[in-house]
């Protein structure tokens, strides 16, 4: 918990102190993998009504995911009730004043968390119809996205066959004259879904979308005009932008990895290995239909930045294919042809490779509860969401 409500209380100060004591004993419990001992402190914190986070911890516990699915069901119906007895009857309406506000009010965020997790919990449990109805219900709710919905919600409108939909949803989010330049977010958080365009983008406009971009809304982009109107310029040019803007999803495709099993709960910075490897667990299936790699694979300039050049100055190797040089074992973030390179390089690497395993050994710590590792001191900047961070108390 923190901000506001670090500073008045869960929900604003809807829950009370002893059950909000409860919850926190209990998170602590599951983020030190003890779910078994944090199940009657749940119990207890789930006697004040207004506690929902204890409904979505419980949900994660819960012995199947329908079980946990059925108990965030049972938390939205009664979250609803809650903030329409304290907001007005009318607060979930259109047109409200409220719309447009949830989660910069305190006491609607426990039930936005509500949401999150069910979107978390639809989607394992490939319910994509109804992942993506809640992602678009909180962005209906909250616009400017404060809980990275966005970052979701393209790839699981695809997993759910609703193709143009998902291009429509990129295509508002990849265009800043389509924000609010108040919230800088479109109208109904890019919910509207108006019929795409096919028109071929403009130079200028690749340019400012290769600085501005993440992973998860060019790559959206490029795979729904592929399956909408097939090897056409307009899928070409976004899957281009794609590979410049985030080249390890791409890597991991073509090199055939395996997807990943759960979700990254380590820093990362923007288009890292880090939100690359989120983006594939949530998509990586839909880019290993055989016509869809084919296609990302016979670009000549997508492998331009896919294939990577070895990291020792002066070294000009480049890969011929796809991860054929080898990652260092530390920071996982450099590449080298050979041992001899690896070996020569280490001197200057080795701070920043040492920093950055301190970085992840930190934000693990803090993670599971511990304490933190007696390294020399790293400044640490990490943040997490419900999206990524449910995982660490996933037990079913």
């Amino acid at each position: 918990m923190g901000g506001g409500e670090a500073i008045m209380g869960l929900g604003g100060g809807m829950v009370s102190k002893e059950s909000a004591r409860n919850l926190d004993i209990a998170e602590d419990l599951c983020n030190r993998r003890k779910p078994e001992q944090a199940l009657p402190y749940l119990f207890k914190a789930m006697e004040d009504p207004n506690n929902l986070d204890a409904y979505v911890q419980m949900a994660f516990l819960m012995p199947t995911i329908g079980e946990g699915i059925k108990l965030l069901e049972k938390a939205e119906a009664d979250g609803r009730a809650i903030l329409k007895r304290y907001f007005s009857p009318t607060c979930f309406d259109d047109g409200n004043e409220y719309i447009g506000q949830f989660w910069t009010l305190l006491e609607t965020r426990p039930y936005m968390r509500v949401l999150q997790a069910m979107v978390r919990l639809a989607f394992e449990n490939k319910d994509y119809n109804k992942s993506a109805a809640t992602m678009i219900e909180m962005l209906r709710l909250c616009p400017a996205d404060n809980l990275g919905q966005r970052d979701w919600l393209g790839s699981v409108l695809l997993q759910a066959g609703r193709n143009a939909d998902a291009l429509s949803f990129a295509q508002v989010w990849l265009d800043p004259t389509r924000r609010d330049p108040d919230t800088c977010s479109p109208p109904r958080g890019g919910c509207t879904f108006e019929p795409p365009s096919q028109a071929t983008l403009t130079k200028e406009f690749i340019e400012q979308t290769k600085k501005r971009s993440d992973e998860s809304m060019v790559y959206t982009a490029a795979l729904a005009a592929f399956k909408l109107w097939g090897d056409c310029e307009l899928a070409r040019q976004y899957l281009r932008i794609a590979a410049y803007v985030n080249p390890f999803v791409l890597a991991k495709i073509l090199a055939k990895v395996e997807r990943p099993k759960s979700l990254n709960n380590t820093p990362r910075s923007l288009n890292s290995p880090e939100s690359a490897h989120d983006y594939l667990w949530l998509a990586q299936n839909l880019w290993m239909a055989p016509d869809v790699w084919e296609w990302a694979n016979s670009d000549a300039e997508v492998k331009s930045y896919v294939l990577k050049k070895c990291s020792r100055r002066g070294c000009n190797n480049r890969e011929v294919r796809v991860a054929e040089f080898k990652r260092c074992a530390g920071c996982k973030e450099v590449v080298y042809c050979g041992q001899a390179c690896q070996k020569e390089d280490w001197k200057s690497h080795k701070p920043a490779c040492k920093a950055r395993q301190q970085s992840k050994a930190m934000y693990k710590a803090m993670l599971f509860g511990k304490s933190r590792p007696h390294d020399e001191d790293v400044p640490i900047v990490a943040s997490t969401d419900f999206t990524s961070a449910g995982i660490t108390t996933n037990f079913h």
